[in-house]
């Protein structure tokens, strides 16, 4: 049974949307044709103004459409939505700019009136779509518009469907029960167990919105059973592959041989043309903040002498994509030496194992690290001692946003070592501006593999804007 409360949901953000265009619009009119003093060009009654826009403002609303602005997959997603609506409102902008050179009549009064519609609309819209968000949120604490989940399986993966399910006042989902669920969810109480898909759709008289299978079982029967019985309600089915890491990535379906389909997955999304637009855009942005940096690193030069350090940077040898080694610049922050060695080596050194758990447990940060200098405190807090990495982000060493490089020792102790060494390292990455001190060394693995499989040039945009927010929060 489809849930009509993403269709209602969808049908308000459309009227939202068309109402923010049309108010944005009107108050274009008014700054520009009522509220200034300078005379306008073409003076254009309100009520023929007003009309027009009306007319023209569904083909917008088309825009958006096509731009996925009524898709789950876009609107759940705050920073994707922002940049597809600022996209949208610039295409929307265009078709208002062609239609108004098409027609016979003027529909601007001024030059200046479709500047202010579209910066009024870009506001606006996010305004709302904001709104939207927060009142669908809080309507999922009164279980209002969630979606009701059977899931079936017996895997890992159940268990973390459950776990991350659980809590509908924030996921929007509400899990009606689990089929064969007992590995997942045994000390889970807040699920009801069915031994068998029949005898969970015997006893549930809620209605089901989302079947979601995590395994396949040997009898295809079975399997047959559950997609067929979705496909008759009209219910939304997802299949959850036991090898997660295998549909990750950039997936192709495709004819091999022009006769069988199959499905095609490359280690990593970022190949091809993605390969070329972001080393044009390193070495674009690398090359400007390298020359609005240079300032700043010949002072920063200046301080690590006058603090009595022997050399003002810091080398490593470190790998990059393909196992590709390199030497990494950095200002110094901790003591000479401690070069050369990993965490576990320096504090083995210096007699204090136990620094080691406390230092990967905090995400690879320690508050009082005795490896650091105390200008080197300054840096590292400031990120400032990352500014001659701009050097190998032009040199092509590494890019502006990637996973952490790694050096030799860590390849032992990193999962998927292999899959994260299939991309350039970066300067800053998704770890970095996902709770940079305040996640653990396993989790900054999991989002450095995360960024490798699903790579895309917004997300580099997003990482890069992260970046300076978490800069000047000193987080």
């Amino acid at each position: 049974m489809k849930n009509n409360a993403s269709v209602i949901y969808n049908l308000f953000l459309v009227v939202g949307d068309f109402l923010s265009l049309i108010l944005a619009f009107v108050g274009a009119y008014l700054l520009r044709g009522r509220l200034s003093s300078a005379p306008v060009a073409y003076p254009i009654h309100s009520k023929e103004y007003l009309l027009v826009f009306l007319s023209i403002l569904p083909f917008w609303i088309i825009i958006f459409g096509l731009l996925g602005l009524y898709k789950h997959q876009i609107y759940e997603r705050r920073y994707n939505e922002l940049g597809r609506l600022l996209m949208g409102s610039f295409m929307g902008l265009l078709f208002v700019i062609f239609w108004n050179f098409v027609s016979v009549n003027p529909i601007f009064p001024a030059k200046l009136v479709p500047i202010y519609g579209f910066i009024l609309a870009f506001v606006l819209l996010v305004i709302f779509r904001n709104l939207a968000r927060f009142t669908r949120t809080k309507l999922f604490a009164y279980k209002v518009g969630l979606n009701h989940v059977l899931i079936v399986g017996n895997t890992a993966m159940t268990h973390e469907l459950v776990e991350s399910l659980h809590d509908s006042s924030r996921s929007g989902y509400k899990i009606v029960a689990v089929v064969g669920g007992q590995k997942a969810s045994s000390d889970n109480q807040r699920v009801r167990l069915f031994p068998s898909f029949q005898e969970a759709l015997a006893h549930e008289h809620v209605p089901i919105h989302t079947i979601i299978q995590t395994e396949l079982y040997a009898d295809e029967s079975q399997n047959r059973e559950i997609l067929e019985f979705a496909q008759t309600e009209h219910i939304a089915y997802r299949f959850v592959p036991g090898n997660t890491e295998l549909f990750v990535g950039n997936i192709e379906v495709e004819l091999f041989r022009n006769s069988l389909p199959v499905i095609a997955v490359h280690q990593t999304a970022l190949i091809g043309w993605g390969r070329i637009v972001k080393r044009l855009f390193d070495i674009l942005v690398g090359g400007i903040l390298l020359v609005i940096a240079s300032p700043f690193m010949v002072l920063i030069a200046i301080a690590e002498l006058l603090s009595g350090s022997h050399s003002v940077f810091f080398r490593q040898a470190r790998l990059t994509r393909f196992n590709y080694e390199f030497r990494v610049f950095k200002f110094r922050s901790q003591y000479k030496r401690y070069d050369g060695t990993t965490p576990e080596e320096a504090f083995e050194r210096m007699g204090k194992p136990e620094l080691t758990r406390q230092y990967r447990e905090n995400g690879d940060f320690l508050v009082d690290d005795p490896r650091i200098t105390p200008l080197g405190r300054f840096l590292r807090r400031t990120s400032l001692d990352e500014l001659p990495q701009l050097f190998n982000v032009v040199k092509g060493d590494v890019s502006l946003v990637g996973p952490r490089p790694l050096i030799r020792q860590e390849l032992s102790v990193y999962e998927k070592r292999h899959t994260i060494l299939s991309v350039k390292s970066g300067l800053t990455g998704l770890a970095q501006v996902s709770g940079r001190k305040n996640i653990s060394f396993e989790e900054r693995r999991k989002l450095d593999l995360y960024y490798v499989q699903n790579w895309t040039f917004w997300l580099d945009l997003i990482i890069l804007i992260k970046t300076i927010r978490v800069i000047l929060e000193g987080s």
